[in-house]
């Protein structure tokens, strides 16, 4: 468990951490929250002991690995991938110590009189291995890989040659990798598309340590954590369940407290009255004074700091004509390397739409070529009558005017709107009191981010194209803004990664998957639900692919087969195709039918040897530590050659195997 005793802190006269005490029990799964800057990665960091106190004591278990993903981007040493894994969860150099022993005992003479004593050496060595899933570690890091959103074949590319966000999932994965037994993980969600999110959640899952996080993702949060702790101005509260139950009970108190400042104040004016009334009288005048004093001793509850919700509403914009936007055959190719192809879709007046897909689908290279900001590589989009779209990507904040201040960027993007709609729009984006006197020259990355999306805000608009706009936003903020979404009464095509956000906005999603667009009708929710269908459906396909005996009644189950492996039997069935192209296109599926079942059996073929050799493996490693056996000299360099070969071999195959997978899985997408 971790405790804190009685911690302060504080930092040019403003308190982090007025005296909090706090025990988290082994095995929690707690939400840390609180405004930014309130001091959640302060307080990991003093947990991870790298933040220095003014006062009181942290213990950490001394036995207890700890996980901790910092918010910061980390550089990573210039590794290829599987190496850095191997090296930072310490797999390389248990490894290392087993093949140590392998190699001494290989050429080491069973009569010495430290021959003994190496075997126990070896012993010690391979258990605390096997323990450590050594041997499945590379299967292993290859899944969270994949989860994580990498490419088959990213593990052997070097740390070097991957963006920011993709060093942060690399470190995320060392720590998945890593399991210990407590994971503070700051924003882990950050540099995460949403099916890695999905993936990530699965994993958390399973993971039966002690886990605080601290995260503006209301999702996440709801399905991780099962307490909520709020830091807010140096204290530490406390709130049972997960993140929408602690806003309801924040809502509840509030109300509870309003409730009770109204009765005070309610009284205070009873009170006031009767003094009012009567102090002329001298037969009361024992009795105002009475109530003179009950009124100086009277102490009004304080409102609650951020009690006063802010509203903001958009500048109502010319109506548009029904069709907003029509995109028909649009390509895009960097070089040689096609990003998509083909994609056509409409939007109507009023539809709220959101763009999803992996990233490096091409979501951010779409909009900025429906804002006209970029020329695509074949295809055409049209917009609608009366369409006045504002674009707001993470590269609006170069449009900034670094010469001028918050105030005049915001005031003179505003159409219409008065000073203080303005003023509000800008506190409820957290630029308050003086901050909006600020220079845009020595704004931060984030908050510069956050004044153009204000500007965007403002604009006279009746479609919004927003590319990641809740990157920066609190969640208070975040509320603001898909209230403000909510009543917009224009069209709305949204990339986001936050799904809460999602779910509660949008009713149509097109993903752009294979550089192709799905679509689907619904929230959030809704997609991952028939998502899910669908690959379970899928996979149902392949494994009925994969069963013995699958295949084997001649053309007609080829036909059946390649059907279900293109997903065209229904297509191949509709009327309106003359004879020869159903001719033609049963060929096709009678092609990559045969192909399927070839490969099928490659696999099936590949997986029982694997299975033999992982058997020989777990029974060699067994009787290797048996101290009868480690008695027999020879009997131990015989099973080490055995060993040896075994894993030498499951090395070779197993690559294979992965290729052999993805290349059915491509025949089944195809």
């Amino acid at each position: 468990m971790i405790r804190l005793q009685d911690i302060r802190l504080a930092y040019n006269d403003k308190a982090i951490f007025s005296g909090i005490t706090w025990l988290v029990n082994d095995k929690s799964r707690v939400g840390l929250v609180g405004d930014n800057g309130a001091g959640k990665t302060t307080l990991f960091r003093a947990i991870l002991g790298e933040a220095a106190l003014d006062g009181g004591a942290i213990e950490t278990p001394r036995n207890q690995r700890i996980g901790y993903l910092p918010q910061d981007l980390v550089e990573l040493e210039p590794l290829p991938v599987m190496a850095y894994l191997k090296k930072q969860t310490g797999h390389e150099e248990m490894e290392r110590a087993v093949r140590r022993c392998q190699e001494r005992i290989a050429a080491g003479d069973p009569g010495h009189e430290g021959f003994s004593a190496l075997l126990q050496q070896f012993a010690a060595a391979s258990e605390a291995f096997q323990l450590r899933d050594g041997y499945g570690f590379e299967a292993r890091a290859r899944r969270v890989l994949k989860g994580l959103g990498f490419a088959a074949g990213d593990e052997a590319r070097n740390c070097s040659e991957f963006s920011g966000g993709w060093k942060m999932r690399i470190f995320l994965a060392v720590i998945l990798l890593s399991a210990p037994d407590i994971m503070l993980l700051d924003e882990p969600t950050n540099h995460l598309d949403t099916e890695s999110m999905e993936w990530l959640e699965g994993f958390l899952r399973g993971y039966d340590g002690t886990l605080l996080a601290i995260s503006h993702d209301h999702m996440f949060l709801d399905k991780m954590v099962g307490q909520i702790a709020e830091l807010e101005r140096g204290r530490l509260t406390l709130y049972k369940g997960d993140y929408s139950r602690y806003l309801q009970e924040k809502e509840r108190q509030a109300a509870a407290l309003e409730k009770k400042r109204e009765l005070q104040k309610a009284e205070i004016k009873r009170i006031q009255a009767y003094i009012d009334r009567f102090r002329a009288k001298a037969s009361k005048a024992s009795e105002v004074q009475s109530r003179i004093k009950q009124l100086e001793k009277f102490e009004l509850l304080p409102e609650q700091q951020g009690s006063r919700r802010v509203h903001f509403h958009f500048p109502e914009g010319r109506r548009s004509g029904r069709e907003v936007l029509t995109v028909r055959g649009l390509a895009k190719s960097y070089g040689g390397r096609e990003v998509f192809a083909d994609v056509g879709f409409t939007v109507q007046r009023g539809e709220k739409v959101a763009l999803l897909g992996v990233n490096g689908a091409g979501k951010s290279t779409l909009t900025r070529i429906l804002a006209g900001e970029e020329s695509p590589s074949g295809g055409t989009v049209q917009w609608g009558y009366q369409v006045q779209a504002a674009f707001f990507s993470q590269e609006s904040q170069q449009n900034l005017d670094y010469g001028g201040t918050v105030w005049q960027e915001a005031r003179e993007a505003a159409a219409g709107a008065t000073d203080l709609e303005v003023r509000n729009l800008l506190g409820a984006f957290l630029f308050s009191g003086d901050d909006v006197l600020k220079s845009v020259a020595v704004l931060s990355g984030g908050e510069k981010s956050r004044l153009a999306l204000v500007k965007i805000l403002l604009r006279d608009s009746n479609c919004l194209i927003l590319d990641e706009p809740t990157n920066h936003l609190d969640l208070k903020t975040k509320e603001i803004f898909q209230n403000a979404l909510l009543h917009y009464s224009g069209t709305i095509i949204l990339v986001s990664h936050d799904r809460h956000f999602l779910d509660d906005l949008v009713g149509r999603v097109m993903e752009l998957r294979d550089g192709r667009i799905h679509e689907y009708l619904g929230n959030y929710s809704e997609f991952v639900r028939k998502r899910e269908e669908e690959t379970a459906a899928a996979e149902a396909e392949r494994e009925a692919a994969l069963r013995p005996g699958d295949g084997a009644g001649g053309q007609d189950a080829d036909i059946q087969d390649a059907s279900l492996a293109t997903g065209e039997g229904a297509a191949a069935r509709r009327p309106g195709r003359s004879r020869e192209e159903r001719r033609l296109e049963a060929e096709e599926r009678n092609r990559i039918g045969r192909m399927r079942r070839g490969l099928a059996g490659q696999v099936q073929a590949l997986e029982a040897e694997i299975g033999e050799l992982e058997t020989l493996r777990g029974r060699d490693q067994g009787l290797l530590c048996d101290p009868e056996v480690l008695r027999d000299s020879p009997r131990v360099q015989e099973l080490m050659k055995e060993l040896s070969g075994a894993e030498a071999r499951l090395k070779a195959l197993l690559p294979e195997w992965e290729r052999l997978m993805a290349q059915l899985e491509e025949l089944k997408a195809n």
